[in-house]
């Protein structure tokens, strides 16, 4: 039978350092382990698996065949019946037992099998074979390697009371190391994760038909003397040497026109942004973006490249165009819809966004502040509460007012309309492109608009770019440009409703969950 042994956790860890020492003193061996070669991955091994050989030895021991294989993997299951020790052991591939049998390896290796505990890290060898249920198995020594098992690392740590799984949320977030091997389908989730960027990045670099050449990937500055790009609260830091106030970028926007002016006219970056903002499902300070500018493109350039992105990911990597996320089906087939701002608004409202009364009217319904806001803030505070509800299905939002969009093109027919798209999945904001400005004057124009409504704090970190504005003054191709937040895009993907299931270590505040 198993160990059933109810012990606290401080006593399992005052077992464990005893078990450490005795690798040590007893043993002679280093609990922390040296380099091992020859490993297979477990997924791999147990596809090694011959059923025919298996069955050949059963009837003759003397004609044994099986496949032998050596893999390392953490203990998930622990059996000590006697004389056999059955162990579960889980890699980064999946699961497989392995069998150390009293008879089959040397007295000090067994002894070994029986010391080990829960979370502790193993290597084994052996020929592969099943039990008498038919499980798998690597029955631990053979011919060549009569040790056939060994522990890796001696885990000091007992593993969650619920070994099924660390359930706990907070936990979850602040112990992802044990997250990650306790639930597989976190780690799965971080894979694909991982494969998306991938995918986004052979894209970009080498489009479908229909998209124009490749993209250069670039790296902009992180820490920047000005925070530009969005309007966002930056985090600030000091840069002793140069004794110089720096922030953290809020958004690689300007840093990547500049590039444009250069003539590297096909640019994107995928890096950190950082905004001293709230946290909520959809938002941390420290979060993952692509953006990418095109020179001679518009904003019709950048809802085809996204929209064909977006759709290529769900196809490859999820293998269907119907995306489950939030108890939904999210259909990415082609095209997405695309709508205007103002119709969006009228349609959910049943008034017109120009209404300035009524918009403040619903704002105050809506709980949403008033008083002392420009009518396009109040906008946008009651769009969130209004109409973002309704976009579940892909949607582009097309032609916003002007007065939100100061790095925005506007329409040549309508200048009060700025050439600025978002794109909506499930009620949340997932693309977010323009139409470039590229005027000089204009831009420093709405540059000394923006930050003369703002108190004297926020003026002194959104002071105008006067670098920038000369970059612009040199000449800035018409150019298309986006910004996808990586975060939200994964959290599509793979069904994730909260954002910081889709971030490995996610900011938490001190002392939650503790």
């Amino acid at each position: 039978m198993a160990d059933e042994t109810v012990q606290t956790g401080g006593d399992q860890q005052a077992d464990r350092r005893v078990k450490l020492d005795r690798l040590r003193d007893e043993f002679g061996i280093d609990p922390f382990g040296r380099r091992v070669d020859g490993l297979a991955p477990i997924a791999e091994a147990r596809g090694r698996y011959d059923a025919a050989a298996d069955a050949a030895a059963k009837e003759n021991a003397e004609d044994d065949r099986r496949p032998v294989v050596k893999v390392a993997g953490r203990v998930m299951l622990h059996r000590d019946i006697g004389r056999l020790v059955f162990m579960t052991i889980r890699d980064g591939t999946g699961d497989l037992q392995i069998a150390v049998s009293k008879k089959a390896v040397a007295e000090e290796v067994f002894k070994l099998a029986k010391l080990t505990d829960l979370g502790d890290i193993v290597v084994a060898r052996g020929p592969l074979g099943t039990t008498k249920t038919g499980e798998v198995t690597i029955w631990a020594g053979d011919g060549e390697d009569a040790a056939g098992f060994g522990i890796a690392t001696k885990s000091l740590a007992p593993p969650p009371e619920k070994w099924h799984g660390l359930q706990d949320a907070e936990l979850r977030y602040r112990r992802r190391y044990v997250d990650l091997y306790v639930n597989p389908e976190v780690r799965e989730t971080f894979e694909l994760r991982s494969r998306i960027v991938k995918r986004i990045r052979d894209f970009l670099t080498d489009p479908p038909a229909g998209l124009g050449p490749g993209f250069l990937e670039v790296e902009t500055p992180m820490m920047q003397p000005q925070a530009g790009g969005a309007a966002a609260r930056p985090f600030v830091t000091h840069h002793n040497a140069l004794d110089m106030q720096l922030y953290l970028r809020i958004a690689p926007e300007l840093y990547l026109k500049r590039l444009l002016v250069g003539g590297l006219h096909r640019v994107f970056e995928i890096n950190r942004n950082f905004r001293n903002e709230g946290i909520d499902r959809n938002h941390l300070p420290e979060f993952t973006m692509l953006e990418l500018y095109q020179a001679f493109g518009d904003y019709h350039s950048m809802m085809a490249l996204s929209e064909q992105l977006i759709h290529t990911l769900a196809m490859e990597l999820v293998g269907s165009a119907i995306v489950r996320f939030d108890e939904q089906d999210i259909d990415c087939s082609l095209p997405f819809r695309r709508a205007r701002y103002h119709e969006l608004f009228a349609e959910h409202a049943g008034f017109g966004s120009d209404d300035v009364e009524r918009v403040a009217g619903l704002a105050r319904e809506a709980g949403v502040e008033t008083e002392g806001k420009d009518h396009e803030l109040i906008l946008k505070d009651v769009w969130e509460h209004v109409v973002e509800p309704h976009l579940v299905q892909p949607t582009f939002v097309m032609d916003y007012p002007a007065e939100m969009c100061p790095l925005t093109k506007r329409k040549a027919d309508d200048p009060s309309v700025a050439e600025r798209v978002q794109l909506y999945f499930a009620h949340m904001e997932l693309v977010n492109a323009y139409t470039e400005l590229n005027d000089p004057d204009v831009q420093a124009t709405n540059f000394s608009s923006q930050i003369g409504g703002l108190d004297d704090e926020e003026q002194t970190f959104r002071a105008t770019d006067e670098d920038f504005l000369e970059a612009l003054r040199v000449g800035m191709p018409p150019a298309g440009g986006l910004g996808i937040g990586i975060d939200r895009l994964v959290m599509l993907l793979t069904g994730q409703r909260s954002i910081r299931d889709v971030i490995l270590f996610p900011l938490m505040r001190a002392g939650d969950g503790e």
